[in-house]
């Protein structure tokens, strides 16, 4: 029987935050106070981040979510619509507020970061869009992006789960994901390598300014990286996901997926703020014709 195409090339079931940023020289030691330099607030989420890169990168995107009934949740819906994203399915939560992320970024463009969940802990719309790629972070509730990719596959879609913020997985869940990408800390966090790998298909570890690893069955192909000028690695990874769903929806196949990824996850470090770094698909191509490094 034939299937009805999808509604979207790409469908994300994520978050969605308002960025609290703080430049300051090196990130403070425990119980120690130092003097910031610039405070900026911003769109976020990694929902949200990856969304705007997927849709940046040419793909037509839904993304399911939820932000809160305040000023914030309102300014992140319309950045949503601005982007000619999809928002039938991102719901506004009365009496939550929306999602908060502080994060402070170093001379080095290096960042932590602590995120408060707020309306992106509620359940999110049960009615998940048709999609050629289903896209999924752990900053909302497991059981959503569980009945997500459960939906997906069904559907016969590939299911992309980005492992951010790490927690402990269940075989059930890994075993809906045909892709998992993690950084190389949550890859540990998760088990290790070896561990991760013998329960999904495909595995990509982002590893920064060192590219990324590509593992299936026992064999890692390193992606190589593309030098830039680094200002800030906020929203990187999520470029990383969100333009490595695109491409694999376009049809592209994992190797060039992968390299368009890499170029993507390296501009979105050349300037600051989420949602403001995501790249667009002409600037990541003439980024593309530079060779990469490795």
């Amino acid at each position: 029987m034939n299937r009805p195409s999808p509604e979207f090339d790409v469908v994300i079931v994520g978050s969605l935050n308002l960025d609290l940023v703080v430049r300051a020289p090196r990130q403070p030691s425990g119980g120690e106070t130092i003097s910031g330099s610039h405070y900026a607030e911003y769109a976020g989420g990694k929902g949200l981040n990856q969304a705007v890169a997927a849709a940046r990168s040419g793909a037509s995107v839904a993304l399911v979510g939820n932000v809160g009934d305040d000023d914030a949740g309102v300014r992140l819906r319309s950045i949503v619509r601005d982007e000619g994203i999809d928002d039938t399915c991102l719901r506004t939560i009365d009496g939550v507020a929306t999602g908060r992320a502080l994060i402070t970024v170093d001379d080095a463009g290096e960042n932590s970061i602590i995120i408060v969940a707020g309306a992106n802990a509620e359940p999110a719309s049960a009615e998940i869009p048709s999609g050629r790629v289903v896209l999924a972070q752990l900053e909302t509730t497991l059981e959503g992006v569980a009945a997500a990719f459960a939906r997906a596959r069904s559907d016969g879609a590939v299911t992309v789960l980005n492992p951010a913020p790490a927690i402990e997985l269940t075989d059930d869940l890994l075993g809906l994901c045909d892709v998992l990408i993690p950084n190389e800390h949550e890859v540990d966090l998760l088990g290790g390598r070896r561990h991760v790998a013998e329960r999904v298909d495909q595995l990509i570890v982002t590893l920064g300014a060192a590219g990324a690893d590509h593992i299936e069955a026992g064999v890692t192909t390193r992606v190589g990286p593309f030098v830039v000028d680094v200002v800030d690695t906020t929203g990187a990874g999520d470029a990383f996901c969100g333009a490595f769903s695109s491409r694999l929806a376009a049809g592209d196949d994992l190797a060039d997926a992968l390299r368009y990824a890499s170029a993507a996850g390296a501009l979105a470090t050349t300037a600051p703020g989420a949602v403001p770094s995501q790249p667009h698909r002409n600037d990541v191509e003439r980024l593309l014709d530079r060779p990469a490094v490795g």
